[in-house]
């Protein structure tokens, strides 16, 4: 007779427990309930398997501590939960006798913890291995196996995929000598000799990302741009191929670039024949935008657009809806209604003022279509060659620039160089956002510098040197540019090394689009657009930033808007009265006309607000001709 001692504990307190008298227990750690794809999960794996581990249980007790018949799981809810379903499936009895271990040794929180905590998952390598076998000898598929194991497809799947990663470096894998983040670009391709030669040759920089550029040269990224504007499946059916990526849920790549630079330019050429229609003289297609032909040529302005009676009557009625509404609103907390009443006549009112081009200047200018930098198409109208130019483009252009100037005279040194300050911190911000526009920028002063005394040809201070606008209007480092400017900073400072021996190895190992983003953005810290007196001649430079402007989607409305604080609180009455009749109109420059100064800038804050006006120093001036200030 065998010594009794020498019985596991578990075999001494196995027990066979009906289903329906196993209860969910108080005591369980786990408060957070099972999914239903787990439950599920579980059931399929003990139909398939049998209960691999024995729910933990005890004695419910009553409220005289005396036992109720029933038993409480303190570990194994999910399989209890798991049984339940086989019942409802009809696969086992409702009373079926479930084994349990009965355990009134031990605390029932610590056991229920225990089970929960103490617990180390497979590592992933021998989890392929696993899986590999039952889906090649035993012929399950990645859903089967996922069902089995409490695991979804997906895991499955890309576990499977690892068989396609030499066995070399899956040794190194389990040796720790490569993490799984690493070991997961390698399934990019089956070619273990290639695979092997890219570890050897990447040292240092074997991120998944650098991995991945090795393994894919000569292929296209599935984010890419053109891809966004083509779509995958109009390249697919085309007949392109595409290598997925299983660790990563929009990863991919395209392998017939060819293809895709076609589709591209084709899709490119259908969108230009609308454009065509409208009557310009001409239209390019253009893959990638030509900042530096763009920047160099005139362009045409819009005029506001003619009225017929009937319009400029609506235009009138619609005016005076909008400022009884206004006056209302500002007396009164405005409704939803009012607020989107006057919002709708403010659109209406847009429509009927916005400017557009006169029939005369698109019949001699033309477009441009190019690939934009989010994978839209960008239209760029209004360009002038050449030899499309009139003789009197540059007389209107002096004019312009002439009219800019003499505004800017009328205001204080002070005030134009704290609005030159703000412009400049939107000129920063906006040549950030144009790599290859701040590419040629840098070049231009570099060049400016190696083949011209002096530097004040650019605007650029390429030897990042970097003036503090702060000192010139201390709200720029909480504006809308400059938070915006820092939080890009931020980005960029927690993704360079610690170590400065390491930023070249870093810098020479970016892709191109994050090399052109790391230079944009140092280059747009050093512009430099501010007016300020006494500091010599900037004209070149001045005129330098109003190239660039000209050349980027630069729009200070965006940055900055007309307050009693920030502008008319500090000009003139008869400048307040300007930019009333400019902005809103000149019945709102009669309105305001006879009250004291201080009520007169309040007053045209509030006409101005969402208006879009602009003092002179913030419009666009012509290339050569800088403003300046007293």
């Amino acid at each position: 007779m065998s010594n009794r001692k020498n019985i596991p504990a578990e075999a001494r307190n196995l027990v066979f427990v009906p289903l329906p008298k196993l209860k969910k227990s108080p005591k369980n750690v786990r408060k957070v309930p099972n999914s239903k794809a787990e439950i599920a999960a579980l059931a399929a794996s003990i139909a398939s398997l049998g209960m691999l581990q024995f729910p933990v249980i005890e004695l419910e007790l009553g409220p005289k501590g005396k036992p109720t018949g029933n038993y409480l799981v303190n570990a194994g809810e999910g399989r209890r939960l798991a049984q339940l379903l086989r019942v409802k499936r009809k696969e086992i009895k409702k009373d079926e006798a479930i084994p349990c271990i009965l355990d009134t040794e031990h605390n029932a929180t610590e056991i229920s913890l225990a089970e929960n905590a103490i617990r180390s998952n497979m590592h992933p390598a021998d989890e392929y291995e696993a899986f590999a076998e039952l889906h090649q000898q035993q012929g399950m598929s990645a859903e089967d196996i996922a069902a089995r194991f409490g695991v979804t497809a997906s895991v499955v799947r890309q576990r499977l995929k690892l068989g396609a990663v030499s066995p070399a470096l899956l040794h190194l894998y389990r040796e720790g000598e490569m993490n799984l983040d690493q070991l997961t670009a390698f399934t990019i391709t089956d070619d273990h000799a290639r695979q092997e030669q890219v570890w050897a040759d990447l040292g240092f920089n074997n991120s998944r990302r650098a991995i991945l550029q090795a393994l894919t040269e000569g292929q296209t990224a599935a984010e890419d741009r053109r891809v966004a504007f083509v779509g995958i499946e109009a390249y697919e059916a085309a007949g392109g191929t595409v290598i997925h990526d299983l660790f990563d849920e929009d990863g991919g790549y395209l392998a017939d670039v060819a293809l895709l630079n076609r589709l591209v330019r084709e899709k490119l050429q259908r969108m230009a024949e609308p454009v065509l229609a409208e009557g310009w003289k001409w239209v390019e297609v253009q893959p990638e935008f030509d900042y530096q032909r763009a920047a160099a040529m005139a362009s045409i302005d819009t005029v506001p657009k003619a009225l017929s009676d009937e319009d400029q009557a609506r235009h009138t009625s619609l005016q005076e809806a909008l400022e009884a509404l206004c006056e209302k609103a500002e007396q009164d907390e405005p409704s939803e209604d009012a607020l989107a009443e006057i919002d709708r006549l403010e659109t209406e009112i847009a429509t009927l003022t916005e400017e557009a081009y006169a029939p005369e200047d698109i019949a001699r200018a033309g477009a441009f279509v190019a690939l934009g930098r989010e994978g839209e198409a960008r239209i760029e109208r209004g360009y002038l060659r050449p030899e499309d130019e009139r003789r009197d483009d540059k007389a209107q252009e002096g004019e312009a620039g002439t009219e800019n100037a003499e505004g800017a005279k009328r205001l204080s040194a002070a005030l134009v160089a704290e609005l030159t300050a703000h412009r400049t911190a939107a000129l920063r911000n906006d040549l950030a956002q144009a790599p290859e526009l701040a590419l040629i920028a840098v070049a231009h002063a570099l060049a400016a510098q190696t083949f011209y005394r002096g530097s004040t040809l650019s605007c650029l201070e390429v030897t990042a040197r970097q003036n503090a606008l702060s000192s010139f209007a201390q709200a720029t480092d909480e504006s809308v540019a400059g938070r915006e400017i820092a939080a890009r900073h931020q980005a960029w400072a927690d993704r360079l090394p610690n170590e400065g021996e390491a930023l070249w190895h870093f810098v020479a190992c970016l892709t191109m689009d994050d090399l052109l983003s790391l230079l944009a953005h140092c280059a747009s810290l050093s512009l430099d657009a501010v007016q300020r007196a006494g500091f010599g001649p900037r004209e070149a430079a001045l005129g330098h930033a109003a190239s660039l402007a000209k050349a980027m989607p630069h729009d200070m409305s965006r940055y900055w808007q007309p307050t009693a604080a920030s502008y008319l609180g500090r000009v003139s009455k008869e400048c307040i009265l300007e930019a009333a009749r400019e902005g809103a109109g000149e019945d709102a420059a009669r309105q305001i006309a006879g009250l004291k100064k201080q009520a007169m800038a309040l007053r045209a804050e509030q006409m101005l607000a969402g208006k879009g006006w602009l003092p002179p120093v913030f419009r666009p001036a012509v290339e050569g001709e800088a403003q300046t200030g007293a």
